[in-house]
């Protein structure tokens, strides 16, 4: 596969995991808790802080995403390993970082405003994990392609 080809294919994938997470955030999540309000009145107070909470969550994902373009731009113009897309891993491992961190943190905020349940807490623990594992990933990378970038200056220099 040419590299025109799979950075294609890495848009399309993009695109595709915007929109998806576009109908969580606005439309599966908003639809869930006005459900639960519904059946639970007594926790109805609840449906609009953690419907705000939920997409502030949002735009750290969107962020990465962007970050993801450049990346999947950079390799179309068959410049896969350049500092700028190192740079670009880098984004989104501190973003996934922080957007962990914010769900944590959120979560225990909400948890002390009797907002929250603890069990709530334990399997929001699973999203944090997953955010930090995300982050351990493009941080290797963002090391990786950083190395290869080097690599690869030195190399055209020699030729």
């Amino acid at each position: 596969m040419d590299q025109s080809k799979l950075a294609r294919w890495l848009k399309a994938a993009i695109i595709v995991i915007g929109l998806c997470l576009a109908v969580i955030y606005f439309a599966v999540i908003p639809t869930m808790g006005r459900s639960l309000a519904d059946a639970y009145p007594e926790f109805a107070h609840c449906f609009w802080p953690w419907v705000v909470f939920i997409w502030i969550t949002a735009a750290p994902v969107y962020a990465a995403l962007i970050f993801c373009w450049r990346i999947a731009s950079g390799i179309g113009r068959d410049q896969s390993f350049t500092h700028q897309n190192a740079e670009n891993c880098k984004w989104i491992s501190n973003l996934a970082i922080l957007d962990s961190a914010y769900f944590f943190v959120g979560n225990i905020v909400l948890l002390f405003m009797n907002m929250n349940h603890p069990g709530i807490i334990l399997a929001s623990l699973l999203v944090v994990f997953a955010g930090a594992a995300i982050a351990i990933a493009f941080a290797a990378l963002s090391n990786l392609v950083s190395r290869a970038a080097a690599l690869q200056e030195q190399s055209d220099l020699t030729i």
